[in-house]
């Protein structure tokens, strides 16, 4: 799994050579002009507390509140792997991410299951099966925009701060993923995955006329993973980490049991 920032002109040339071969089918998130939630969950296979907090991010598969209030990812990170267990699924730019609102928290640890919530810590996350409601801020619209699920046009109009430098991130996510833990805490357990990040990209955006937009492209994972597939995308200024603004939905919808 990479992160990578793209340059404009390299994002031109990539979008140049792949919309020659792109279908004509076009998917579009967009988000309203209040705030989507980007809800973060940092968990780990080698964790024996997680399981129940990936259950309650399942369960939000069926929420109303999904993508319209909320677009949720799960970041497994991989400083538990040393206990016996590698998660698959662990990157070590996750618990990275991690560290860093640590800092910005002035906090001295990390652990899992934690929850953040626009960019804040969340404690109180099991009290709602339906997930977090947006706070109602009217920030601006988000759209992501793509014929062929990889090369994705991304367009930001801010209700304020419109010459502000703004980044885009997204995230490709897997669902329905079953692990089989033979090792470490959760050894002996079958554990089921949604929501969790298996492509992570960040690009820089060019704010003209008030309106920032960008490109970028993230591809599928080298093998088939899981049952269902779905982007989120988000905006942030500059490096920071709190999103503005969040967006995304199912590429592949899980099936209903």
């Amino acid at each position: 799994m990479h992160r990578t920032l793209f340059s404009g002109i390299l994002a031109v040339t990539l979008f140049a050579a792949i919309s020659a071969g792109a279908q004509t089918d076009v998917i579009r998130f967009q988000s309203g002009p209040e705030r989507t939630a980007l809800l973060e969950l940092y968990t780990s296979e080698g964790c024996s507390s997680c399981p129940l907090a990936e259950a309650w991010l399942s369960g939000l598969k069926d929420s109303p509140r999904l993508w319209k209030d909320f677009a949720p990812v799960a970041f497994h990170v991989d400083y538990w792997n040393y206990l016996g267990w590698k998660d698959a699924w662990s990157d070590a730019e996750f618990s990275e991410r991690q560290r860093s609102y640590a800092q910005i928290w002035h906090s001295g640890n990390i652990y899992t299951p934690e929850l953040v919530l626009n960019g804040k810590e969340w404690h109180n996350w099991f009290a709602g099966r339906n997930g977090p409601q947006s706070d109602g801020d009217k920030v601006g619209v988000l759209s992501v925009v793509s014929s062929d699920t990889k090369l994705w046009r991304v367009s930001f109009n801010p209700v304020k701060d419109s010459s502000a430098r703004y980044e885009i991130h997204a995230a490709l996510l897997a669902g329905g993923i079953v692990s089989n833990v033979n090792a470490g805490e959760n050894s002996g357990r079958q554990l089921q995955h949604d929501f969790a990040v298996v492509n992570l990209v960040r690009i820089g955006m060019t704010t003209t006329n008030g309106v920032a937009s960008g490109r970028f492209i993230i591809n599928a994972p080298k093998s088939n993973v899981g049952t269902a597939r779905a982007l989120v995308a988000w905006v942030t200024l500059g490096d920071e980490l709190q999103p503005v603004q969040a967006t995304g939905g199912w590429l592949v919808a899980p099936s209903k049991n």
